[in-house]
């Protein structure tokens, strides 16, 4: 079966999520490493050989346990790739927009207004993310003020700390900016998709156009359906004629959510924790 295609942090190209038969999306984590464990320990009761799983973005921001939320990730991603459950899957790992949002802090020094950014960034969730790298809103703030030179030895100490956590590196890496079947029934991204616009060209869509994403009346595309795991608004499990949302309001005080998704388009199973 297909696995994951060129890096997308860098490419257009989505990951090919093999030749499935189910996928199993899950929504925005945000930190919540309690509600991730949960859903992952219901999921390995739900799980048939040849599901694949994608987690639609933001797994970090906001908080309140990011490195925790990837440690576990990281550990359920060895468990199933070594069949410790008698079942074999894929997993596919989408770039939502907290994670584009880490990338750019990380890059800071080459930002025309680091402290405008800075506090675009902390007003979006970075804080708890700098916190889990032994860092602080303060010393963003400070450091946006003390030039690029300042800025590069600090975005490199950042850098350290990511890869002093045992497979964090590896994590960011694997991101992927939209992920598709194998046979082009279905699509996922994190939160926009500009209906008007072809796959290739969506860029910062994917991210930062959710009211687009609400305009989608017609097949996109020859996909069936496009399966989205942030919405602003939270609105749960929620589908459409030609787009499904999974977003109960992880990080903002609702539930974690998962939908298992036939490439017919329709919702199999869901889960909520």
């Amino acid at each position: 079966s297909g696995g994951p295609v060129s890096d997308v942090s860098d490419s257009p190209n989505p990951a090919d999520t093999g030749d499935d038969r189910r996928v199993w999306a899950i929504a925005s984590v945000h930190g919540e490493a309690e509600r991730l464990e949960r859903l992952h320990h219901a999921l390995l009761g739900r799980l048939q050989p040849g599901d694949r799983i994608v987690y639609l973005g933001n797994l970090i921001g906001r908080g309140p346990a990011i490195g925790a939320a990837i440690d576990r990730l990281l550990r359920f991603r060895r468990a199933v790739l070594a069949g410790q459950y008698s079942f074999a899957c894929e997993l596919a790992y989408l770039r939502g927009s907290q994670e584009e949002m880490w990338q750019k802090l990380l890059q800071l020094q080459f930002a025309p207004d680091p402290k405008g950014t800075v506090e675009w960034l902390l007003s979006r969730g970075v804080g708890p993310v700098l916190e889990t790298y032994g860092s602080s809103a303060i010393e963003a703030r400070r450091q946006a003020a003390a030039g690029p030179l300042g800025l590069t030895r600090w975005t490199n100490q950042l850098r350290a700390a990511i890869q002093a956590r045992a497979g964090h590196v590896q994590f960011y890496a694997s991101l992927r900016r939209a992920a598709y079947t194998h046979d082009g029934a279905l699509l996922f991204v994190n939160s926009g998709l500009d209906p008007e616009r072809p796959l290739e060209t969506q860029r910062d869509s994917f991210w930062w156009n959710s009211s687009a994403f609400e305009r989608i009346d017609q097949p996109y595309g020859s996909y069936k359906k496009v399966v989205r795991g942030f919405d602003p608004a939270h609105p749960g499990l929620r589908a459409t004629d030609w787009t499904i949302t999974v977003d109960g309001g992880a990080g903002y005080g609702g539930p974690l959510l998962a939908a298992c998704v036939g490439l017919d388009g329709q919702i199999i199973d869901h889960l909520e924790v």
